[in-house]
């Protein structure tokens, strides 16, 4: 993939239940064509109940690692 950061990180969101926090796991990322239609998927797992979410980095997010922070439940940092 591009060594550039990504435009958009990919999550598996696991809900725990109700009153509780889901858990956000960063699995992959994504980066737009060179053409600039569509995008570039790389995963390095893939979510078992199926749910994917892609959202934007923060500025200040390294490209590579862990987030600082993680979304919450709506997909908002």
């Amino acid at each position: 993939m591009s060594n550039n950061k990504p435009t958009l990180y990919a999550y598996t969101v696991k809900n725990r239940g109700r009153g509780q926090k889901a858990i956000w796991t960063r699995i992959g990322a994504a980066w737009p064509h060179s053409t600039g239609n569509g995008f570039s998927i790389e995963l390095e797992a893939f979510p078992v109940d199926g749910r994917l979410v892609l959202v934007e980095p923060k500025p200040d997010e390294p490209a590579d690692g862990e987030p600082t922070d993680q979304p919450d439940d709506d997909g908002v940092m």
